[in-house]
């Protein structure tokens, strides 16, 4: 991606990650930039650091190297990165810019609003489906709770707040066709419905970027087609940009803006669909061939 875009419309900028298990490095110098009302997929063969990379992202790991710039509205101030990386602070003081390498996983979330989902599902099994959602919004509730004492004695503020959790989660309910399952556990639903769930579940908490990892695995072909579509409302509806791993190229080629590939931790490759599609080195990595080979098996497919 071109060095003025980020500037002026991304809301994540990766400089130079770099991520070291011992002698292993498992990310090595990775630099992209997620735009703003995009959806901007993360993919590579098994092993390529993908998931490293994500969770220092969100927090679950602290980088060897690297900057990860963020902010939730409006477009990346690069004075206010180079201030806070100069004076060791997390954020800017209008909460506006985040430094998200140096924040732990629950900052992230309640401040910066990067919600995340797994490869395995984490959804509360033995709750229902409907109290999954509510329980996704605890940001808000436990503060308007006064840490429980409110809803003790059942202030107007409480109800409020816990009036406006159940029609968010009704909301998504809906969104995902799940309303008739509402009182049901969510250990109980189908493995296609329990995906639906556990994004509806993080998109209830308001994120500014949703971080999917894996988010089609699993899914049938009917499902996956039900997957992309929602998350094309999600980015269209302009609240919530998309950054996600997935294996299902079909998937991430039919509603992606941009792609990103790693390779042995590094990446290869970094533009739109059809950049990436024909890009040589991509088509080395997937097929286990040189590139000068994989250079060849483009020219062929040229009609």
């Amino acid at each position: 991606m071109s060095g003025p875009r980020w500037i002026k419309e991304s809301m994540l900028r990766v400089d130079h990650l770099t991520m070291r298990f011992g002698g292993l490095t498992a990310v090595n110098d990775v630099s992209f930039s997620v735009g703003r009302g995009d959806i901007t997929a993360l993919i590579g063969p098994n092993g390529a650091g993908k998931t490293t990379l994500f969770n220092c992202l969100t927090g679950f790991y602290k980088p060897t190297v690297g900057r990860i710039g963020f902010s939730p509205v409006g477009a990346l101030d690069e004075a206010k990165i180079e201030t806070l990386t100069a004076t060791g602070r997390k954020y800017s003081r209008d909460g506006a810019v985040y430094l998200l390498e140096r924040m732990a996983n629950f900052e992230i979330a309640r401040k910066a609003r990067v919600a995340r989902t797994f490869q395995n599902i984490r959804l509360f099994a033995g709750m229902s489906v409907l109290e999954n959602l509510i329980v996704a919004q605890h940001l808000v509730l436990t503060p308007a709770s006064g840490y429980g004492f409110f809803g003790l004695i059942g202030l107007p503020s409480w109800r409020h707040a816990e009036r406006a959790a159940v029609s968010r989660a009704e909301k998504w309910l809906d969104r995902i066709g799940l309303t008739h399952r509402a009182d049901d556990l969510a250990g109980a639903l189908p493995y296609g419905d329990q995906r639906r769930l556990e994004i509806a579940r993080a998109m209830c908490g308001n994120p500014a970027l949703l971080c999917l990892d894996e988010p089609a695995a699993g899914l049938n072909a009917n499902e996956s087609h039900g997957l992309a579509a929602l998350l094309r409302e999600i980015r269209d509806e302009g609240e919530t940009s998309v950054l996600l791993i997935e294996h299902d190229m079909a998937v991430v080629m039919a509603i992606s803006d941009h792609v990103v590939v790693l390779d042995y931790g590094q990446k290869i490759a970094d533009g739109s669909p059809a950049e990436v599609r024909e890009n040589p080195a991509v088509i080395a990595a997937y097929l286990g061939v040189e590139e000068d080979e994989a250079e060849e098996l483009s020219g062929e497919a040229q009609p």
